[in-house]
């Protein structure tokens, strides 16, 4: 048996002490469901779908109907189990903790056949003390409950008043009761993305054992002094102290860049204790700042605490501190009523830029490093600086955010609620709080991350009566709304992170919704905070029909994905527009009669006597329609930046909807295996359909190979109007695409994020303009 065993403390000097040892349980468990028919190995970090998979006995979850045919699977109860021995004298140690970094999400832990708790929630950490059960060789169980039968359960228990919504629209074919299950809120289904409620330890899981005391927790916020024109760092450490008596020492804290050294001395007593550590860098040093892509560079320094204890314990953490300051600029705009609402950094107005992340996944073990670094390379290349990470999925892996520190990538970061009403009672509550604390402690050391945001459309949901609530019940709902992101929430980011802004939800008007109670009257209003538009009745091309808004946080349109990527998850007869499976695959009400409306305002629809040639250029005109809508959308904005129209404007933000996909399915998004879709810019006299003299363009391409860069050049017969490559099933990044090419020749660069061959993408290649289809 591989041991994984990580000595995480250093030891220092004659006669010191080890400080704790971690012995990682990740790797091969074993799973069964309910009655115990099905048993198999699952890998952790995983989940039941992703084992089930791994050993043949269900299909590709996203193949054809998959997401209705493995509703079994997230109805049963499944156990995850190990037997293994700890590879350290366990007697020596004092105390010694079970730590499940993400447990999904409904369970109850047995560790030795003793039960040492449960676990509610998926987006928080828990520790157990199992010092007086653990051994030498050891079992451990988690009794997963369907999170669908226990949301229902949930559902049905809160007797006093109904909080909506029950379900998702039927379209969208998911499960109930998501609002009452503290779980990625999209896993029960949403309307791009299918349902696929999981089960499973998503993340790390270990046993620490330690004497003496433990750092549980180490958190730092760089804080600038106007005042003193000088920067601090607020740096916050939890210890458990399991000793008898006090433990006394000193504290080493060192900047070398920044010839920032200082030492503090302490007491810990025993129990659990937080030592908060305040570090002045003088003025006279010159501390570069962390700047979003675009505007500077993302300058860190690297740290280092020592803490130098009794009993020759020493603790040493490093990590990068970066430093900036975020403002959220609400003051009153000449000719303008209301007030604004954009960002500075470091004292310098930004413009947001970007799009809206939802997970890379329904299988969050599928999600790997290098997907990450793909994805968010690829909003760089495209000119973004923002993502905001949107309330209805998870809080992300602490790579991504390190990552969105690397590249200079702004984070709006919600909390993980979406698009429903939550219940208020003590147990709920308490839940939250856990999560709310522990993600704040978590990711505040981030510089990329800008501004804390309550929830996704829930004042809008309330307020504009989405779920259709008397006037007379309101109260009841307000005052729950209130009590959640307001008393609890909005408490524990004021508690725990003065660095940055806190707003209750998105959209919302901010100050002006503060100073109507917390909830306003039309929390979509251009006069304050920010919107979230969408219109699929309106002619895209015309930007009279966009909000002249303060700022847009959500915007766009719905595509099909390439062909070439819904072939790899359908049959033949899945390929037309009417097909059972397409139909399957919008979850959004109307989507697919939307998309052809819009696209028929401007371009000639297909009507070859192929229905596959049909299927094919219908797919490629939805997504012409999308790259042209929502280019059209965001010009507008950015050119409202600048000016006040009507009494409105000062477009200070533009995240359009929305940067990924989860699976291949119609959607808003503009990554989707992996492509990138950046059209050039370009202006049409008429709509294409009544363009006169266009000629069917016969477009040939040379590829070599520079490299790990594969150069295409292409040459056309004619003037070829949303050019798309297309190399099918391999992933990476064309430098441009959907382009018009006017020009005889054009050179096009491909990025491939995994290695291939010149002949590979010869024999993948395939290209398509609007000539192909008029």
């Amino acid at each position: 048996m591989r041991l994984h065993l990580l000595l995480l403390l250093a030891l220092c000097g004659t006669g010191t002490t080890a400080a704790a040892l971690s012995y990682s349980l990740r790797g091969n468990w074993s799973i069964c469901n309910g009655n115990g028919s099905l048993e198999l190995p699952g890998a952790v970090p995983g989940c039941v779908h992703s084992a089930l998979f791994q050993q043949g006995l269900i299909q590709d979850s996203y193949y054809r109907f998959n997401d209705l045919n493995y509703r079994w699977i997230s109805l049963d109860n499944w156990t995850y189990s190990k037997e293994f021995k700890i590879p350290f004298e366990i007697s020596k140690w004092q105390k010694v903790n079970l730590i499940l970094e993400g447990v999904d999400t409904i369970s109850k832990i047995l560790f030795n056949e003793v039960t040492i708790g449960e676990t509610d929630n998926m987006f928080n950490r828990y520790s157990f003390d199992i010092t007086n059960v653990v051994r030498d060789v050891n079992s451990i169980e988690l009794r997963f409950q369907s999170a669908v039968l226990y949301a229902a359960q949930q559902s049905k228990a809160h007797t006093r008043y109904p909080v909506p919504p029950d379900c998702p629209p039927l379209v969208q074919k998911g499960e109930c009761h998501v609002n009452f299950v503290r779980k990625e809120q999209c896993s029960f289904s949403w309307d791009w993305g299918p349902s696929f409620p999981t089960q499973g330890i998503w993340k790390d899981v270990r046993i620490e054992a330690y004497n003496i005391c433990h750092l549980n927790d180490f958190t730092f916020s760089p804080i600038y002094d106007k005042s003193a024109q000088a920067w601090n760092l607020e740096i916050e450490a939890t210890f458990d102290v399991v000793s008898s008596k006090p433990v006394c020492g000193q504290v080493i804290v060192a900047i070398p860049k920044l010839q920032t050294q200082q030492m503090y001395n302490l007491e810990l007593q025993p129990g659990k204790r937080i030592v908060e550590l305040f570090l002045n860098i003088s003025k006279n040093i010159t501390v570069e700042t962390w700047w979003p892509h675009g505007h500077g560079n993302q300058t860190g320094y690297n740290m280092t605490i020592l803490f130098e204890l009794d009993g020759g314990l020493n603790i040493e953490k490093s990590a990068k501190v970066y430093f900036r300051t975020v403002e959220l600029i609400e003051e009153p705009i000449k000719g303008s009523p209301g007030l604004s609402f954009y960002f500075k950094i470091n004292g310098f107005p930004i413009f947001l830029k970007g799009s809206n992340w939802i997970p890379a996944d329904s299988f969050q073990d599928r999600v790997t490093s290098e997907l990450l670094r793909l994805l968010l390379q690829s909003v760089v290349d495209a000119n973004m600086n923002t993502l905001r990470v949107w309330g209805g999925g998870i809080y992300e892996q602490d790579e991504f955010y390190e990552l969105c520190d690397e590249l200079g990538i702004m984070v709006w970061q919600d909390f993980m609620f979406a698009c429903a009403l939550y219940p208020t009672d003590q147990g709920f509550l308490d839940s939250v709080r856990a999560e709310v604390a522990y993600q704040i402690k978590r990711l505040k050391s981030h510089p990329s991350i800008i501004i804390w945001s309550g929830n996704n459309e829930n004042e809008e949901a309330l307020m504009m009566n989405w779920y259709h609530i008397s006037i007379t019940d309101r109260p009841i709902y307000i005052k729950d709304y209130v009590t959640l992101y307001v008393k609890n929430i909005r408490e524990l980011v004021l508690a725990g992170d003065k660095s940055r802004p806190f707003i209750t939800s998105s959209p919302t008007n901010g100050a002006e919704t503060v100073a109507e109670g917390w909830v306003s009257q039309n929390p979509n209003s251009n006069y304050f905070g920010d919107v979230h538009f969408y219109d699929y009745i309106s002619d895209c091309w015309n930007w009279k029909v966009f909000p002249r808004a303060r700022f847009a946080s959500e915007y766009g349109y719905q595509s099909w994905p390439s062909f070439s990527t819904l072939e790899k998850v359908s049959s033949t007869e899945d390929w037309s527009f009417s097909s059972k499976f397409s139909l399957h695959r919008q979850h959004h009400e109307g989507g697919n009669k939307q998309m052809l409306y819009q696209a028929g305002l401007h371009f000639k629809l297909p009507e070859s006597t192929d229905p596959l040639r049909t299927f094919k250029d219908t797919i490629y005109l939805t997504q012409v329609m999308q790259a042209q809508c929502v280019k059209t959308e965001t010009e507008f904005y950015r050119r409202s930046r600048s000016e006040i129209v009507d009494q409105q404007g000062h477009t200070m933000g533009a995240l359009y909807w929305q940067l990924n996909d989860i699976w291949q399915a119609p959607s808003w998004a503009s990554l989707a295996d992996h492509e990138l879709l950046s059209p050039t810019n370009y202006h049409f006299l008429s709509s294409l359909k009544e363009a006169v003299g266009l000629c069917k363009a016969q477009i040939t391409a040379i590829i070599s190979q520079q490299g790990d860069i594969f150069v295409f050049d292409l040459e056309t017969s004619a003037v070829a109007p949303f050019v798309w490559l297309d190399v099918g099933s391999i992933p990476g990044r064309f430098s441009d695409n959907g382009f018009l090419m006017t020009e005889k020749t054009r050179t096009i660069l491909f990025y491939p994020w995994e290695p291939t061959s010149k002949s590979e993408l010869e024999q993948s290649f395939h290209v398509t303009s609007l000539t192909d289809i008029y």
